[in-house]
């Protein structure tokens, strides 16, 4: 095998490992919100801040993802994410209140928001014509990390205690941390600021000014939401509907392991697919179906649900990021495109689980939570049909 190919080989393997780490922070809280709560004595508003404040942060952190390639590099700037993500965690081996849980969520976040920012400008760069797969790699990568975190999550507290459950993803993050480096060494770091920098752009011009930037960051904000929507609040729903505790967090991980799975068919067969708009509408329509069962028939229906949630939102993430860098054939351009996308739409999707949280205070119900995101759903569909080949093509 050349050399060229190896290195891109690691690199995806790489990326991938990366991708595992940037959900477990995040996908650990929700199927232990009742121990959380009990040890905190959070109400359901603060609690969905555990959410809501990382989810914001990455997307204020998205913003500066041009700033952050230019000053770290892309590869700096992944490490230094990794080590965030890393310290975030093992904070949580002591500390284990309210503040301190909000605390390491929003550092968790910002180290989160550095790789989200900084891998969709290196994978399309190093990865070229085959950046639509890897990039579809990555996001499986990362719902593959909340799959196997929660289906283990329960039991690691079961075995062990609130804390380490917490904190044991310090491990896996630190690992990824060490790697990325030895495989990251200062001759492949100048190497790839060369590369960025010679890929200048062509095309200048401010995103806030073109209407189709906007469309894909609201696009990418509403979808979003409702993956994390689903992440922070579905096994709370079955807990209240008086389902265990360990058999929700499976729910989750059933539909983690389903988003995986389409998230893989998307990345293998996207590219055979000329015309989008249908793969589109027809995920989003899965998703809508899902939402249905939750609102009518949650416990009757809660296999069908399972299923159509996880293809939805399993397939709409990569789809919506292809999308985006679809839109242009620049490496640098298409990262701060992706930025520009992530970040707008990462605040966007952070109101979902806040609004869900203060519904569940309210009403004690989360209903309304699940009406408000099949409505979001709807107008998804709607905006699929402007997303035509030739539409996309252009530019931004």
């Amino acid at each position: 095998m050349p050399s060229s190919q190896r290195t891109s080989l690691l690199f995806a393997f790489a990326i991938i490992a990366v991708a595992l780490n940037l959900r477990p922070v995040l996908a650990s809280i929700s199927p232990l919100l009742d121990s959380i709560q009990a040890a905190t004595q959070m109400s359901n508003t603060a609690a969905s801040l555990l959410t809501t404040l990382p989810i914001f942060v990455m997307g204020v952190f998205a913003w500066l993802g041009k700033f952050l390639r230019g000053f770290l590099g892309e590869k700096q700037g992944i490490a230094l994410g990794l080590l965030l993500i890393t310290l975030a965690c093992l904070a949580r081996f002591q500390w284990i209140s309210t503040g301190g849980l909000l605390l390491t969520a929003v550092v968790a976040g910002a180290g989160i928001a550095m790789i989200q920012a900084l891998a969709p400008s290196i994978i399309k760069r190093i990865f070229n014509t085959h950046a639509n797969r890897v990039m579809g790699l990555y996001t499986t990568g990362i719902m593959g990390g909340a799959a196997f975190t929660a289906a283990a999550v329960v039991k690691l507290e079961d075995i062990t205690h609130l804390s380490t459950a917490l904190a044991i993803w310090t491990i896996p993050a630190l690992f990824t941390l060490l790697a990325w480096l030895l495989l990251t060494d200062k001759k492949n770091q100048k190497q790839a600021e060369v590369s960025v920098n010679n890929h200048t752009h062509t095309r200048q011009g401010s995103f806030l000014k073109q209407p189709r930037a906007w469309e894909l960051m609201i696009y990418f904000g509403i979808s979003t939401g409702a993956y994390t929507l689903v992440l922070a609040w579905l096994p709370p729903f079955y807990t209240s509907l008086g389902m265990k505790a360990a058999n929700a967090g499976f729910l989750l991980s059933g539909i983690s392991v389903i988003e995986v799975l389409a998230g893989l068919t998307v990345s293998v067969f996207t590219h055979r697919v000329k015309d989008q708009r249908f793969l589109l509408i027809g995920v989003l329509f899965c998703l809508a179906l899902g939402l249905l069962c939750l609102i009518f028939a949650p416990l009757t229906l809660v296999y069908p649900a399972i299923v159509l949630l996880g293809i939805g939102l399993g397939a709409i993430f990569p789809l919506s990021l292809i999308l985006t860098l679809s839109h242009s054939k620049e490496p640098a351009r298409a990262g701060d495109l992706a930025a520009f996308v992530q970040g707008g739409g990462y605040m966007i999707a952070s109101f979902l689980p806040l609004f869900a949280g203060i519904v569940r205070d309210v009403f004690a119900d989360l209903t309304y939570a699940w009406g408000l995101m099949l409505a979001g759903t709807v107008l998804l569909i709607l905006m699929s049909w402007r997303f035509s080949e030739r539409s996309y093509r252009e530019g931004l």
